[in-house]
């Protein structure tokens, strides 16, 4: 299994004039030139960090799914919630050939925890030996800033105002920021994803 993100987060969709104002970094005076760059570089560490810990995407954008087998003949599960679609589901044979499997044979379940990619009929699209599939989707809470819950944006903020004061790195993930971030959890039982 590979996920792969096809489309970053813009630099526009960070919120850099948040984060100044939280860490109350003087304004009305000539910007420093290095600042905006690091705070977008602690912001983007801070969301990945977040993400990571929560199987979420918080800015909305593309990614692909790439398996050499299915889980379960009969559904997939999506690594990365909450999906809001599923562009399209390939198979490609060992000889870089892809297929588009037919919308109507297949079908997305939306999970907050869990999504999954469901086949309508018994089995998902049969895998050549050799071959993959590839699901291509989009999740996120929301393309813009506005549109993500308000306890991750604080979380996301939190955690990047403690990158920007301690640069050192020799600390992991404050308890602050794992409470705000812990209803975003899933909760994986009996080895289970």
């Amino acid at each position: 299994m590979n996920l792969t993100e096809l489309t970053p987060v813009l630099p526009e969709a960070l919120p850099v004039t948040d984060l100044a104002e939280h860490l109350r970094l003087a304004s009305g005076f000539a910007p420093d030139p290095g600042q905006e760059a690091l705070l977008r570089g602690v912001l983007r560490a801070a969301l990945a960090a977040i993400e990571a810990r929560t199987s979420k995407a918080i800015l909305r954008r593309s990614f692909r799914l790439t398996l050499a087998a299915w889980r379960d003949l009969g559904e997939q599960a999506l690594p990365v919630a909450p999906v809001t679609s599923v562009a399209a589901l390939r198979i490609v044979d060992r000889m870089e050939q892809a297929v588009v499997a037919d919308p109507a044979g297949w079908r997305l379940v939306a999970d907050t925890h869990r999504p999954l990619v469901r086949s309508v009929g018994f089995t998902l699209p049969t895998i050549p030996v050799g071959g993959r599939a590839e699901i291509d989707f989009s999740a996120g809470y929301g393309a813009t800033w506005t549109e993500v819950p308000g306890d991750l944006k604080q979380a996301v903020l939190l955690l990047a105002a403690e990158f920007h004061d301690n640069r050192s790195g020799d600390r992991g993930m404050p308890d602050w920021v794992a409470a705000l971030v812990a209803p975003y959890r899933h909760v994986r039982l009996w080895g289970l994803a």
